[in-house]
């Protein structure tokens, strides 16, 4: 199995920026450790903003450094919290690829997977809800097919889209549907694209729009290539049924897809844009080392979407950042907190995603 990071992403939060100080925006400290593959999500509850990091992979990015540890920091705080583990109903002390995003003030926790020594990895089925103020983790019903690497969206402060992914043995074409009002699944309408791991997707209002990603194929040999698709996709939620999307094809912005980046809606000189950030253009395990046997880097580039228009526009940030399952935006900021810079080098620190506009 080959796994993913991507993005994410994407909740209802970063529809409407969590309010920060200048200044504590300023002082946020870094992560207890450098962690890449994890998600990172906010909060704010009675005017206090919460950050959290769970699961991933630490800084010699083997099967070992796998970890499903948690920390939570509440804004203006000089130090992060340790929180318990992410559990796993299978007794897993580990989680990569997980797919995350936060409704109702609470961060929602799916699937990802399990790898061993030996390298062998294992999709879970297990998914929670963790509160900041409590700080515990309640099991949610088990996806009724397990997926890691997958993309979560959010829809009316009630729903969770998980948008194809990988289980086990291959990728999926689901898009499994979790309504938190009555805590049940259902599957809505299929992603139409081939099924990837590795894509990124955001969220605004009923629109979806989710691209690139990993396919896999299979070679006379037997053994399987994976292979990087260049292709966007934007999904339309039916307003009387939830179930149902109306899927669409779009133009790439590069024809070059990209892998492990990460997606939100962003507004850049007064334009609002739904963003794809960071990622790189050769896809990899966990290692950072491409399935070509050459080092993977990220990649400085921004994909922006203009609904309105339905034109792409391009920009860059000054560091770029890959490994990403979701970003952040607090006070009108992006940041990236954890994943690899150059050079393959897992992070510890909020990284601002500051996006500049290249010319048409």
């Amino acid at each position: 199995m080959a796994t993913t990071i991507t993005l994410p992403l994407f909740s209802r939060l970063l529809l409407s920026p969590l309010l920060l100080t200048p200044a504590l925006a300023q002082t946020l400290p870094p992560l207890p450790e450098p962690v890449s593959n994890n998600v990172v999500l906010a909060t704010t509850i009675r005017d206090k903003t919460y950050i959290a990091s769970f699961s991933g992979l630490g800084n010699g990015k083997t099967a070992a450094d796998a970890h499903n540890k948690g920390w939570l920091l509440q804004a203006g705080d000089s130090s992060w919290q340790k929180l318990p583990n992410v559990p796993s109903s299978l007794g897993h002390s580990n989680r990569l690829a997980m797919t995350a995003t936060v409704l109702e003030q609470n961060f929602y926790l799916f699937g990802g997977y399990s790898v061993a020594k030996d390298g062998t990895e294992v999709t879970q089925s297990d998914s929670y809800r963790f509160s900041a103020i409590s700080k515990n983790y309640t099991k949610l019903p088990d996806m009724p097919v397990a997926v890691d690497d997958s993309v979560a969206l959010t829809y009316q402060n009630r729903y969770i889209y998980l948008v194809s992914g990988w289980h086990n043995d291959g990728n999926v074409n689901l898009v499994q549907l979790f309504d938190n009002f009555t805590q049940k699944w259902s599957q809505a309408t299929p992603f139409p694209g081939t099924p990837v791991f590795g894509h990124a997707g955001t969220v605004d209002g009923n629109k979806l729009l989710i691209c690139d990603g990993v396919t896999t194929a299979l070679n006379p040999d037997g053994k399987r290539s994976y292979v990087a698709t260049a292709a966007c996709y934007q999904g339309e939620i039916d307003s009387s049924n939830a179930r149902k999307i109306s899927w669409k094809a779009i133009s790439h912005p590069t024809g070059v897809a990209r892998y492990r980046q990460a997606a939100l809606p962003v507004t850049v000189e007064g334009e609002r844009y739904l963003a794809f950030i960071g990622g790189t253009t050769n896809p990899y395990n966990f290692t950072g080392i491409g399935y070509n046997g050459t080092p993977s880097e990220p990649d400085a580039a921004v994909w922006l979407y203009q609904p309105k228009t339905q034109q792409w526009r391009k920009g860059k940030v000054s560091t770029p950042v890959m490994d990403l399952r979701n970003l952040l935006e607090l006070n009108g900021e992006i940041y990236s907190l954890g994943g690899m810079t150059k050079g393959q080098q897992v992070q510890s620190d909020f990284i601002k995603q500051q996006i500049t506009l290249l010319p048409d």
